[in-house]
């Protein structure tokens, strides 16, 4: 009787073998990536702070640091709104004067017509916000590129600036309360009062996502890992507060802007508008398929962008003490849009953080300020703005091509 060998079995191939996302090859690589664009910019700020200090020593003393944070503060905020438009795939190039008019509106009718200075702040963060549910309204119902309408705006706003203003062409500020904006600074007890707090909201921050995780049966972060981040948060709280105190304090306006840096990053994060908005920047037919309100949203992103635009100005208008026709103009806007794309937030949508106006605004600010200390002319600080935001372009260009190439898009 014979027999028949069962066949041999053929041991089946291999896919081929990707590069491990650990270790540090795979940390190397997502460095490169892009996708730790916070610690790239550390990484930058730390070069640019050693090299501007071994250039002049002043750049590291109490007083320019607290200089620093008052110059980067309302451009911040501006950035803060600048990140929502970008995250939505959009572009806003009005903002810098949308600013400028908004100060201004609030300017006047503080000083000329009397009014509180709290009704007035409002009046102009109302205004900004009716411009961008405008430009916002045009965009989503013709269907016309954000660029041109707001372009549009840009011209047209400078035109309402004028008219504001009228024939006086500068309005100074002189309530109190409006230039305390600016100048309002807080050191000793308080300052060290407000540090412990923070931190002790970011301990809770940690361990509410540690326990979040927990819950849905996700990894999380050990106590250690934990432990270990609310001690650096804490450390850099020390070290700051410690710095500004030895000049002028901890200023407001600088609190400002974290604060609205915060607000938004949990609105982006853990809110379902945020998620729209990440939703409708990274695809926009599959974010209308699923659901999404995707014209109200595009709307809504506009109006942030127009009220965060009034912030910034008011702010700035408060630390310069008057308002003209200059203001919003000059390199505001390369400025409020450079610093999210050099820290990290894509041009094509849908990829950023919010802290990356607050990270952004501060390696502009430093450029700015260092070359400011070593007496560097406009020209040459404009050429090297322009060519720090042409790398980081390319960057994020090539970042997001090695994510396509390796499925992550």
């Amino acid at each position: 009787m014979s027999t028949t060998a069962a066949p041999e079995t053929q041991p089946t191939p291999s896919p081929p073998s990707r590069e491990p996302s650990g270790g540090r090859f795979g940390f190397m690589q997502r460095f490169g990536a892009g996708e730790l664009g916070s610690l790239q910019v550390i990484v930058a700020l730390i070069v640019i702070w050693t090299v501007f200090t071994i250039a002049n020593d002043r750049f590291l003393t109490a007083t320019n640091l607290v200089n620093l944070s008052l110059q980067i503060a309302g451009i911040g905020l501006i950035s803060v709104g600048v990140v929502m438009v970008l995250l939505l795939g959009e572009i806003d190039l009005s903002v810098g004067i949308v600013s400028g008019l908004c100060a201004a509106v609030m300017a006047v009718l503080n000083v000329q017509h009397g009014w509180d200075p709290y009704l007035a702040i409002a009046a102009g963060l109302a205004v900004g916000a009716a411009i961008g549910i405008f430009q916002g309204t045009v965009v989503v119902a013709f269907g016309i590129p954000s660029f041109v309408v707001t372009l549009a705006g840009l011209i047209g706003w400078q035109g309402a600036l004028l008219w504001v203003l009228g024939d006086t062409g500068t309005v100074n500020l002189t309530d109190p309360k409006i230039i305390g904006l600016a100048g309002t600074f807080y050191g000793g007890t308080t300052a060290w009062i407000m540090g412990a707090v923070v931190v002790g909201l970011f301990a809770l921050a940690c361990l509410n996502a540690r326990r979040r995780r927990l819950k849905a049966g996700v990894p999380a972060a050990t106590p250690l890992v934990v432990a270990l981040r609310v001690a650096g948060v804490a450390l850099v709280t020390a070290v700051v507060i410690a710095v500004l105190t030895d000049d002028r304090g901890v200023p407001l306006a600088i609190l400002i802007l974290i604060g609205a840096v915060v607000l938004f990053d949990y609105i982006v994060r853990r809110t379902r508008f945020g998620r729209h908005v990440l939703a409708v920047g990274g695809n926009e037919e599959a974010a209308r398929r699923a659901g999404i309100h995707v014209r109200r949203v595009r709307v809504a992103v506009f109006m942030v962008a127009g009220t965060m635009a009034a912030c910034g100005g008011i702010v700035l208008a408060s630390r310069l003490l008057a308002v003209n026709q200059g203001s919003g103009g000059s390199d505001l806007l390369l400025l409020a849009i450079a610093g999210p794309v050099i820290a990290g937030t894509s041009l094509f949508g849908g990829r950023g953080t919010v802290w990356s106006a607050l990270l952004g605004a501060l390696v502009i600010g430093s450029i700015s300020n260092g070359m400011d200390l070593l007496a560097f002319p406009s020209s040459t600080k404009n050429m090297v703005t322009g060519a720090v935001l042409l790398a980081a372009v390319i960057v994020d260009a090539t970042a997001r091509k090695r994510r396509r190439q390796s499925g992550r898009v």
